[in-house]
């Protein structure tokens, strides 16, 4: 058992080194990151910016919020950023459209998404002839939405409006003042939700609805021009997914930074929604993609395979190094 430790104790050792080492040897990186919302599935990122994972890698990274997934896969085509984070259905789409984009990553497969209703609506039978908010036509929250209604017996577009608002703060202040009826909403804006009078309708983890979240996406002509780049983006990525999971405090300094939110019983809300479902390794689930191409593209025949969205292979690269075991223990 002794040696065990000393031998667990020196590989951390080497791992801190040899980050350490690339910090000093490597010239920094500038680069940007997109992310959609002050949500808690995406504070992996600014958790390891504010700690100093990014940095240590080599990187500098400017985090930009651009509201909407539809919008960030988009940017990332034209050049605006080498690795986004996004809903994971935005990057399907674009992939199946015939873009390069390829999830290499994600935090886990619990859907943090609600479906938040105004007093009024009472059952989802109810929801029927009424207007639902989403981000984007595309995004992780349009997915959401059709799959629930579907779940309901209710047709998109026909028995239940669909209407965009950008961002998951405009669809929560279209709810908020009767334009819409229901949304998709994650941590931390659906407590506010239920704070001023809505209510909860649907779980979509109690769906059953699996999800693939905190998704990290670049383009295949990113991976393979700049391999060592985004392998060492998603080391310290990693060390950050292990920090909000393992520091609740400082995970809740971060998100309280990043999401402008002062309440504790927010906060508090957000992390022990977030952190207990966080993968130790950024390993993409493919059984959650699956679950979306099944969904996205159920009149398709025959259906994407994906391997097509898909590349694990940096995370595998992660895995055989050791390091997920060494950050994990």
């Amino acid at each position: 058992m002794l040696g065990r430790k000393i031998a667990l104790m020196t590989l951390l050792m080497v791992v801190s080194f040899l980050s350490n080492a690339a910090f000093c040897a490597t010239p920094q990186t500038s680069m940007r990151l997109l992310y959609p919302s002050f949500a808690g599935s995406w504070a992996t990122a600014w958790i390891a910016k504010d700690a100093g994972y990014f940095a240590q890698e080599g990187l500098d990274v400017e985090l930009i919020r651009v509201g909407g997934s539809t919008r960030m896969v988009a940017a990332l085509l034209g050049g605006s950023a080498p690795i986004i984070q996004a809903g994971a259905s935005a990057a399907l789409a674009a992939t199946a459209a015939g873009s390069d984009v390829v999830i290499i990553g994600s935090t886990g497969t619990v859907s943090p998404f609600r479906l938040i209703a105004r007093p009024e609506i009472k059952q989802p039978a109810d929801l029927k002839g009424k207007k639902a908010g989403i981000t984007t036509f595309g995004s992780t929250s349009d997915q959401m939405v059709r799959i629930a209604l579907k779940k309901f017996n209710l047709e998109p577009n026909k028995d239940v409006a669909l209407l965009t608002f950008g961002a998951q703060p405009e669809a929560f202040a279209a709810l908020i003042n009767g334009i819409v009826q229901v949304a998709a909403l994650s941590y931390p804006l659906y407590p506010k939700a239920i704070k001023v009078g809505m209510r909860e309708l649907v779980n979509f983890g109690d769906l059953g609805v699996e999800d693939i979240n905190g998704t990290v996406i670049t383009t295949r002509a990113f991976l393979t021009q700049h391999r060592d780049t985004a392998l060492r983006f998603l080391r310290g990525f990693t060390r950050g997914m292990q920090r909000y999971r393992m520091d609740k405090e400082f995970s809740k300094k971060v998100l309280g930074k990043y999401g402008k939110i002062n309440d504790d019983e927010i906060l508090e809300g957000t992390w022990q929604d977030y952190a207990p479902t966080l993968q130790k390794s950024p390993r993409p689930a493919l059984s959650a993609v699956q679950y979306l191409i099944e969904n996205q593209f159920s009149g398709k025949k025959p259906l994407p395979k994906v391997e097509q969205f898909v590349d694990s292979s940096l995370a595998e690269q992660l895995e055989k190094s050791g390091f997920i075991d060494a950050i994990n223990k």
